[in-house]
């Protein structure tokens, strides 16, 4: 869809849209993450929030795996505007992705009797208290606990949740913006999440080159850790800020050496995977997965797929297992009565249109865990255990308890 340009600049276009906000919503609070345009955003809320006198909730999810620069900026933020928000800096024991191991694929940031391995311990003022949240439960996962926060929050009432995600940087956060959803009076730059609930997305339109200028122009506090990345060669779009251990976070793990080599120590020794990611996740290749595999000598990648799979710890192969059962499922009724093919046409492959066990080979070898090479999307937790059940019975019906 081709873009149009208003005649107003994205920092005054952003100001109006806050200003709409606190005009139209009873209660408003920020989802913060201490990274560059949500630091941009908390100022530019606080701003208006300043000058109508109102307090604004300000939410910040700890995922336990932060550099120190982070936090003491995340700490100066929250020292600066402590006169008009609501704190709730959260460190509860969350569920994690760890996409660099295949025997821990998921981690719990805060995890009660691993005290002595934590990466770092809550801040003071921190939210520790498993019982603060009557929604909470330990194990819930991070895409849970945010929207189950907001109702919280709003407690009923008409409730903006400002987010700081930009267009430009990911064909799913311009998805976020212009896809078919539920909005505020029609406006684009809002999405509803239930319960009298709205994401807003004031700098949605802005540029990375927007937001270094906003902190030169007035002088912003912003968090200096994007000034070692810059150093360290990173490009804007490979810096991230976000728990250590993700899918796509996990490119980064080497930069706690070289930035932070104390925090590196705790980071390496905190999940299963550390420093074999660090190590190799940028490499291409059979390790990771990454862009150009090959399948061991004898093998076909039907039978390379299931000599990965024998090698994995039961619960993981399980899981795997009951991907691939409904990805081959779903394409023998989409003209593979016979079986996928064992390899295709690359552009194919990589564009998802056609099925093949190479696919299937390259999910497995970059511990894709939610199988998103396969067209699938994350499960909610609260659901997972219900779908294995479900799952068992249906490869029994399809006859693929074995491929």
């Amino acid at each position: 869809m081709p873009k149009t340009y208003l005649d107003i600049n994205v920092l005054d276009a952003a100001r109006e849209r806050i200003r709409k906000v606190f005009d139209d919503f009873p209660k408003i609070y920020v989802s913060f993450s201490g990274g560059k345009d949500s630091s941009v955003m908390l100022h530019l809320v606080m701003n208006e929030a300043i000058k109508r006198g109102r307090k604004v909730g300000v939410l910040l999810v700890d995922l336990e795996g932060m550099y120190k620069i982070t936090i003491k900026h995340i700490q100066a933020m929250y020292d600066l505007y402590a006169n008009n928000i609501e704190p709730y800096w959260v460190c509860l024991p969350i569920r994690l992705r760890n996409a660099v191991s295949v025997f821990e694929p998921r981690w719990m940031c805060w995890e009660p009797g691993k005290e002595d391995v934590w990466i770092r311990n809550p801040p003071k003022n921190a939210i520790t208290d498993e019982n603060y949240f009557p929604f909470y439960w330990r194990g819930m996962e991070f895409e849970e606990f945010v929207p189950e926060f907001g109702k919280w929050y709003g407690g009923g009432k008409l409730t903006a949740c400002f987010v700081g995600i930009r267009a430009d940087e990911s064909l799913n956060r311009y998805r976020t913006i212009k896809g078919n959803k539920s909005t505020f009076e029609g406006i684009q730059w809002t999405t509803w999440i239930g319960d009298g609930v709205y994401n807003i997305y004031p700098i949605y339109d802005w540029k990375v080159s927007d937001i270094w200028l906003y902190n030169t122009k007035f002088g912003k506090p912003y968090n200096k850790l994007y000034d070692y990345m810059y150093q360290a060669g990173l490009t804007p779009s490979q810096m991230r800020i976000c728990q250590p251990y993700g899918d796509d976070q996990r490119k980064g793990l080497w930069l706690f050496h070289v930035i932070e080599p104390e925090t590196w120590a705790r980071v390496v020794a905190r999940v299963n995977g550390a420093n074999q990611g660090a190590l190799y996740v940028r490499e291409t290749g059979d390790i990771m997965g990454n862009i150009k595999i090959t399948k061991p000598e004898g093998h076909t990648w039907k039978s390379f797929a299931e000599l990965l799979l024998a090698s994995m710890p039961p619960q993981t192969r399980e899981h795997y297992e009951n991907k691939i059962a409904v990805f081959l499922h779903w394409w023998e009724n989409r003209g593979y009565a016979d079986g996928i093919p064992d390899e295709a046409d690359i552009h194919e492959e990589a564009a998802k249109k056609v099925p093949s066990w190479k696919r299937i080979c390259k999910a497995l070898l970059r511990n894709d865990y939610w199988c998103k090479g396969l067209s699938f999307t994350q499960t909610k937790s609260t659901a997972y255990e219900k779908y294995k059940k479900v799952m068992k019975r249906r490869r029994q019906a399809w006859g693929l308890i074995n491929f």
